[in-house]
């Protein structure tokens, strides 16, 4: 019996540069920033002013009354990009077992904002135990993907992922790995995240993770760049759909890409830094392309995790150097989050959606913000700095790390 194939037939997105797929690619191909001063809370106090917010979210677009009362925005985020996702796929999903169709969802914080609330309101009315009785619900990191599952009644496999900023590639590799097990048909899988909230921002500013460029938020994130001082925080959500070759091919569904390689390995080296010579990330790019039967040289386009950290940026080159070994590489390699900000646990799946878009479109969206490429990263990657490269683009990687030493990689190629 030959191995089950999986493919993505479906795709929704809510970003800081759009609130569906068609908007969020062609911001990201024209170079839009995200970033603005903080709306959600008043930063004024704070040492990092601004973040990569949604804009103009109305959750009563795909939502019910209900829904939102009892979800995080997190939860929010992520129901109205699974929404899009169902319906852009074209699929009854009525018509099928309800036990074949499952839901992986990831989130690094969950539903922090409804927690953060809800112990400022019992400090503020003096300690009185007067809780929201959603508070639980709302705040649990698994209740995202619960609620995707509620609204539309798929009772398979559902589970959430938890791995930092590596979360939905793990969400991602899970369902790929579900599917091809022959444990589910449909899987939707991705992730969200609402991190914009007083103590994420003062907690990550602590560590002093965060670029405090106040002056210009549009131009803070600036991965590879001399003058890089920290990421920017973004917000919202990304979902797929993945399905089993066969049942895809027998509905005449629209076939987006096919996923043929994941993996995730740990750099057990620090918990919050990578691996300076990136050896854990090396690892998981070379076991998910060989998944794939896909020589590293042959791979077109690479989304790598470049949040614009001093440190952090350094060692992802050194290890797609080392996955090159030397070889002729016409890999071209952007960094995204310079236009949508660190979205964290759903920076994974918001970054595996423009990969499969630079596949069906042949551009490769720019690293905006860069003037130049810092000496201790080197010249010889194909970055692509500024403005957007058309390109044809057979095999894209979509690649995430997470505080913990979390390595996630996705490989996508062009459906055939």
């Amino acid at each position: 019996m030959s191995e089950r194939r999986v493919v993505v037939t479906g795709m929704g997105a809510i970003t800081p540069i759009g609130n569906d797929v068609k908007t969020f690619w062609d911001n990201a191909v024209k170079g839009v920033s995200g970033a603005c001063r903080i709306t959600h809370f008043n930063p004024e106090k704070f040492k990092t002013q601004f973040a990569c917010e949604v804009k103009g979210f109305d959750p009563t677009l795909r939502l019910d009354r209900n829904e939102i009362k009892r979800t995080d925005l997190y939860s929010q985020y992520g129901m109205d990009a699974a929404v899009q996702a169902i319906e852009d796929s074209g699929f009854d999903f009525q018509s099928m077992d309800p036990f074949d169709i499952g839901v992986i969802w990831g989130t690094g914080q969950g539903g922090l904002e409804t927690l953060e609330k809800e112990v400022q309101n019992y400090t503020a009315n003096g300690f009185e135990p007067r809780f929201n009785p959603f508070l639980i619900p709302k705040m649990l990191g698994n209740m995202a993907g619960g609620m995707i599952a509620l609204k539309y009644g798929f009772m398979g496999i559902n589970f959430s992922t938890v791995s930092a900023c590596a979360t939905s590639n793990t969400s991602i590799m899970d369902a790929m790995n579900y599917i091809k097990l022959g444990k589910a048909k449909i899987i939707i899988t991705g992730g969200s995240e609402a991190p914009i909230t007083e103590a994420s921002i003062g907690g990550f500013s602590a560590m002093k993770a965060l670029s405090t460029r106040n002056d210009s938020p549009e131009t803070a994130s600036r991965p590879y760049d001399p003058d890089r001082d920290g990421f920017v925080m973004g917000e919202g959500g990304g979902a797929l759909v993945l399905e089993e070759y066969e049942h895809a091919k027998a509905r005449g569904a629209q076939i987006y890409a096919e996923l043929v390689g994941s993996s995730m390995t740990n750099d057990a080296y620090h918990m919050t830094a990578t691996h300076p010579e990136g050896l854990g990330a090396y690892q998981a790019m070379k076991l998910a392309l060989d998944e794939g039967k896909i020589n590293p040289s042959d791979v077109d386009y690479i989304n790598t995790h470049s949040t614009s950290t001093p440190v952090g940026d350094i060692s992802e080159p050194q290890a797609i150097r080392r996955l090159m070994d030397g070889k002729d590489n016409r890999a071209s390699i952007s960094g995204t989050k310079s236009m949508t900000g660190h979205l964290l646990g759903a920076a994974g799946v918001v970054e595996a959606i423009l990969s499969i878009q630079s596949i069906r479109h042949n551009v490769i969206p720019p690293t905006i913000n860069t003037e130049s490429i810092d000496p201790a990263i080197g010249d010889d990657l194909n970055i692509v700095i500024k403005e957007a490269k058309e390109k044809e683009v057979k095999i894209a990687m979509s690649n995430t790390f997470g505080f913990g030493g979390h390595n996630g990689i996705a490989v996508f190629k062009a459906f055939s």
